[in-house]
């Protein structure tokens, strides 16, 4: 069984990696979304809100072989080069319009659970609009986003399992190699069980630990 132990370890370090670069390029994604929704263009609200809807309707692991088998092919068609990228750089691309097509409704409410009169005095101080969405508004975000966008990690960290349906070695795929050696799958099904226990267990006591950083101002007023 030892034997075996420096392969969970290395999957292990390979999920973390995994999900938190998908978190990266979904958080950049999802501001991205926002804007685009946000904007007074109708025709480009409108595309964007029907490309947010279409993403949360669909399976999540349709949307991996989507991203997986189809973006080579649009790549291609577009720019005639074939790309070779690997598995977790396509698992990353989609795990993170995944968490991006949730987390971008969260910013959303967030945002519009700032007063207005924020805006307007930045407007009244001559500041243009992005000015103030990047240093006014955005730093405010954080703290109304933080509980949704911690639901949100928590389901991407478990996402990451849906990567090892295109050869990505993480928990559950190496679980999967593993048994096929030693036909002890509930053994090792419920290691990697614990293991996705502890990853939770720290992500919620680090997320504490930056929700009380937003909020210390408002806990203890100067």
């Amino acid at each position: 069984m030892t034997e075996y132990l420096p392969l969970i370890f290395a999957a292990t370090l390979k999920t973390l990696e995994l999900a938190v670069c998908s978190l990266l390029f979904g958080l950049f994604l999802s501001l991205i979304f926002v804007i685009l929704e946000t904007t007074r263009w109708k025709i480009v609200n409108n595309s964007m809100t029907f490309i947010n809807t279409l993403l949360r309707g669909l399976p999540e692991i349709l949307v991996v072989f989507l991203i997986y088998f189809g973006l080579p092919e649009i790549i291609a068609q577009f720019t005639g080069c074939f790309v070779d990228w690997s598995a977790f750089t396509y698992g990353v691309i989609a795990l993170g319009i995944i968490f991006a097509s949730y987390a971008s409704q969260t910013l959303r409410g967030a945002i519009k659970a700032i007063a207005i009169g924020q805006w307007e005095s930045g407007a009244a101080l001559g500041l243009k609009r992005s000015y103030t969405f990047l240093h006014i508004i955005l730093p405010q975000v954080w703290h109304h986003a933080l509980p949704g966008l911690t639901n949100q990690w928590l389901v991407l960290l478990k996402d990451t399992a849906l990567v090892s349906l295109i050869s990505v070695v993480d928990l559950s795929r190496q679980a999967q190699l593993i048994t096929t050696s030693t036909h002890q799958p509930f053994t090792w099904y419920s290691i990697i069980g614990i293991i996705y226990l502890v990853i939770t267990l720290l992500s919620q006591w680090v997320i504490r630990k930056l929700e009380y950083y937003f909020t210390r101002f408002e806990k203890y007023p100067v």
